[in-house]
């Protein structure tokens, strides 16, 4: 009849296509009849492709209209979505709640950066939906659990039969029973799952016959045959929606605590498909994240130690940054550490990915003294196209591509070349850099930490200024310095500038407890415990104690006189697996001592 519309997706591909030597291309096939209009044709391409492509054949080109088709916005593509989703849950044979349908949409556009709407919110729900039937067609986890234990219990009672000893046959009789009684108990829940099932598939089957219902009324439209039209819309079509509506009242009539299978898609699902792709942890999409936000000071307290201005100052930025008072086009946050070394800039780093991420190595750490000539700056965003490297990408923009949400650290900064703080003056600014590729990569939710020794000996000259007009003196002293060195319009795109002060001893006991605990913790494999007295505390902090090095000579100092020790006394068969190890100070030989105890023994030999 001639009512027909070719669409031809990737359309650059027909330019060129089934070209040979003296033979015609696709492309300059379709020109004439495209140019006499017996043709009507949509071609669809990326702006890239049409570049390199299609413009390239200006006959091809000037017989097209251009349409630009731009990404929807969110409110769009709910709407979108809407539209779709009676097909996704007769495709899937499960319900999607509309808050799903908004959920996919706010976080595929915050969270998935590479992509575009709907593309994304589309396959959000896709995927939501179909990890949804897997389980429905899967056994659930607590019929599964008691399929194994019967499994387990029935391969006891066979090895059990073999023995005549009075204590064996009386476990025998135990197991029997324990076995009958989770048989039972494994058929109720069975015969659940399959009545469970079974309204599943029956509403399934309803969503598919008013599918196809509506196929069979478009197509009787379509052919002018009214009559079949209307009995099958207001006769067919009604029944079977008011049977759906019925069975899913019912449904929902059941107690749904106890329910084995849940067959509708909520947000939560959506966010778990989100947590998988980006690698952020579930539960910050959907639990109530400022509220957590809210413990942030205290836990970065319990690893960072004598520097509470610096953790309140990261806690409050995080705070501000999150409550969605934050510039949505900048970092989460950018802060500049100051401070002598060993004093805690780098361990507040891996604190604060460990909280905000639940994982120490979200934390893409780039050491600026590897950057100290001209041309190392292609190495954080990739080479230009022509130079060597120029497919591998940069170190910066690669990682953050892989791993969009993570805290950057750019360890000891005043090592870097002045022109690699002309890059950085992008990224905290506009929150994107744009890699020598020419893709463009986000950075809107990372979070950059700049560390630096500059004014470490400033710091050191205010040892015991922890508080007060003394610690703002030195704080000032120390950012003059600052500004010596690094350029205005980079010190004034960082959101906060923070100097760390020297440590005391008192700080020094606190980090002793912190170290030995992580030393617990691999001495737990081997069942071993680890107390220490006082004396033997009070040792470790003035033999570790040095206000230029921070707390690396405490650590030092619990390698060499305990872990070594520990070594070779547990080589040598002194200690054993199991016991208990008292450490402490013998005053007259002016070293510790190590006392192997059964563990029972362990509390009067720490009391004495």
């Amino acid at each position: 009849q001639g009512e027909i519309i070719l669409f031809i997706d990737e359309l650059h591909t027909v330019v060129g296509a089934g070209k040979a030597e003296g033979a015609m291309d696709a492309g300059n096939l379709l020109k004439p009849m495209l140019a006499r209009g017996e043709l009507h044709c949509i071609g669809a391409t990326t702006l890239d492709e049409y570049r390199k492509h299609i413009e390239k054949d200006a006959a091809l080109e000037r017989r097209f209209q251009p349409v630009m088709v731009d990404q929807p916005s969110v409110e769009d593509t709910i709407s979108i979505l809407r539209g779709l989703r009676e097909r996704y849950e007769v495709h899937h044979g499960v319900r999607i709640k509309d808050a799903a349908l908004v959920a996919a949409a706010v976080l595929s556009n915050r969270y998935i950066t590479d992509r575009f709407l709907p593309d994304k919110a589309i396959d959000l729900v896709d995927e939501a939906a179909a990890k949804l039937r897997t389980e429905i067609d899967s056994m659930p986890t607590e019929l599964d659990e008691i399929s194994r234990r019967v499994m387990q219990l029935e391969i006891e009672r066979e090895a059990l039969r073999k023995e005549t000893d009075p204590a064996s046959r009386e476990r025998l009789a135990r197991l029997e029973k324990e076995l009958a009684e989770l048989r039972s108990e494994g058929d109720a829940l069975k015969a659940r799952w399959q009545a469970e099932k079974e309204n599943v598939q029956r509403l399934r089957d309803l969503r598919e016959q008013i599918e196809q219902t509506k196929v069979e009324i478009e197509q009787a439209e379509r052919q002018y045959d009214l009559n079949r039209a209307a009995e099958l819309k207001y006769g067919k079509l009604l029944t079977l929606e008011r049977q759906l509506r019925e069975e899913e009242e019912r449904l929902n009539r059941q107690d749904g605590a106890n329910r084995l299978l849940k067959e509708e898609v909520d947000e939560e699902d959506i966010a778990e498909v989100v947590s998988r792709w980006t690698h952020i942890p579930v539960s910050k999409l959907l639990e109530g994240e400022l509220q957590k936000l809210m413990h942030l000071e205290e836990e970065l307290h319990q690893r960072v130690i004598g520097q509470d201005e610096a953790v309140s100052a990261v806690a409050e930025a995080v705070i501000r940054a999150r409550s969605g008072l934050k510039d949505p086009n900048r970092p989460i946050g950018s802060f500049i550490f100051l401070g002598p070394t060993g004093v805690g800039k780098t361990e507040l780093a891996r604190a604060l990915a460990e909280f905000l991420f639940d994982d120490e190595r979200s934390m893409i750490r780039i050491d600026m003294s590897e950057y100290q000539e001209k041309h190392t700056v292609a190495r954080l965003v990739g080479a230009p196209p022509g130079y060597v490297g120029y497919e591998e990408g940069g170190q910066l923009t690669e990682a953050v591509r892989r791993r969009p949400y993570s805290v950057i650290l750019f360890d000891e900064i005043e090592k870097a070349h002045h022109d690699v703080f002309n890059v950085l003056l992008q990224l905290l600014d506009d929150g994107r850099l744009t890699d020598g590729q020419g893709r463009t990569v986000d950075f809107k939710n990372t979070i950059v930490i700049m560390t630096s020794n500059i004014g470490g000996t400033r710091i050191l000259e205010y040892r015991g200024a922890f508080d007060g007009p003394a610690y703002e003196r030195m704080k000032e002293a120390v950012i003059e310095e600052m500004q010596r060195h690094f350029r205005p319009e980079f010190l004034n795109r960082v959101d906060e500038i923070i100097v760390f002060h020297a440590l005391s001893e008192e700080h020094l006991k606190q980090i002793v407890d912190i170290q030995l605990r992580r030393l617990r913790e691999r001495l737990a494999e081997r069942h071993i415990e680890l107390e220490l007295t006082d004396e033997a505390r009070t040792h470790l902090v003035r033999a570790g104690y040095d206000p230029i090095y921070g707390a690396r000579p405490l650590k030092r100092v619990i390698q060499k006189e305990i872990e070594t020790t520990l070594g070779r006394q547990l080589l040598e068969g002194k200690i054993r697996d199991g016991q208990s190890v008292v450490v402490a100070y013998d005053a007259k030989r002016g070293q510790l001592a190590f006392t192997p105890q059964q563990r029972a023994a362990k509390a009067s030999a720490v009391a004495g």
